[in-house]
């Protein structure tokens, strides 16, 4: 299949292109490479690649133009909770007129689907664990609010034009490649300060639960819905809640070493609980998490120190 990949040379879809390549799909990555996204050491040689922002509509439309694509994958987007509280419009601007874009090229050639990178943050904080696809939908931050909008105007897309989608929302995700000096990704923040005997900072109180998956897992969700879970939505996690005391305590195990920890306050649009249930995928197509927490967090601490 001919498969475009947003995003596909940022941390989630770089992996996502290589699984794709390595099952024989013929994959195209637009990226724009911001600083704390999409980095030429991530791409696949295999894929061809377009610097171009989703934002930019006309540039965007000759790369549909050129790849006809069957499929998209669209991972691209602003995706740090903390930025979003502070420039609201920009996240609006990437993760929903963006996808606008998107979703007009995929009209106008007939992509056949679109499968969708949404996030638990579109539940906000949740009364009932583990929450689930039918859970509350109450976002306390642009950003799950610009996801959650991205959902609907998906739906009624697929509606409209009689095509499919499938969308996935996302537990705490880590693993190799992730950036470890913007505002998200927790795990990847603490290894490099391990790495370089730095200070580690906990928000809040640190007893704040997520629900951490390591990136192999959601690839292979990914492999799954190329072909399944059409029309439907699934929550993408281990069931399990991880506190970034916790975390802490692991890495300093991995590492035989703790450093110092500084405290600071709860961050803007940050939640205190959540982590997801995974029965809804495993019934519709068997697939589970296979990575433990102690072995996706020492494959990502190797990673990390061979950098």
């Amino acid at each position: 299949m001919k498969i475009l990949v947003t995003g596909g040379a940022g941390f989630i879809g770089s992996h996502i292109v290589d699984s794709y390549i390595a099952e024989g799909h013929s994959v195209t990555i637009v990226d724009n490479f911001w600083e704390h996204g999409g980095k030429q050491s991530n791409v696949n040689p295999e894929a061809k690649v377009y610097k171009v922002d989703i934002r930019d509509e006309a540039a965007l439309a000759r790369v549909f133009d050129e790849v006809q694509p069957e499929i998209v994958n669209h991972q691209a987007a602003q995706i740090s909770v903390f930025i979003s509280t502070q420039d609201p419009k920009l996240d609006a601007e990437v993760n929903i007129m963006g996808l606008f874009n998107v979703l007009g090229n995929c009209s106008r050639l007939g992509v056949r689907k679109v499968i969708f990178a949404s996030s638990g943050a579109v539940y906000g904080s949740p009364d009932h664990f583990p929450v689930t696809e039918k859970s509350e939908l109450l976002p306390e931050s642009p950003y799950g609010i610009s996801k959650l909008a991205g959902e609907h105007y998906l739906r009624d897309w697929a509606r409209v034009n009689e095509r499919t989608y499938t969308i996935l929302r996302y537990a705490n995700v880590y693993g190799p490649r992730q950036d470890p000096n913007g505002e998200a990704g927790v795990i990847a923040i603490f290894i490099k300060r391990f790495l370089t005997q730095q200070q580690v900072r906990i928000d809040w109180d640190g007893n704040q639960q997520r629900d951490f998956l390591y990136v192999g897992d959601l690839v292979r969700m990914h492999q799954l819905v190329l072909s399944a879970g059409d029309n439907k939505t699934f929550c993408v996690g281990t069931g399990i809640g991880t506190s970034v005391n916790e975390i802490y305590e692991h890495l300093a195990a991995i590492f035989e070493y703790r450093p110092e920890i500084t405290r600071a306050p709860k961050r803007p649009g940050d939640f205190y609980k959540a982590y997801f249930s995974y029965s809804k995928a495993q019934t519709a197509f068997g697939w589970e998490p296979q990575v433990t927490l102690r072995e996706g967090l020492r494959k990502t601490v190797e990673f990390f120190r061979n950098q």
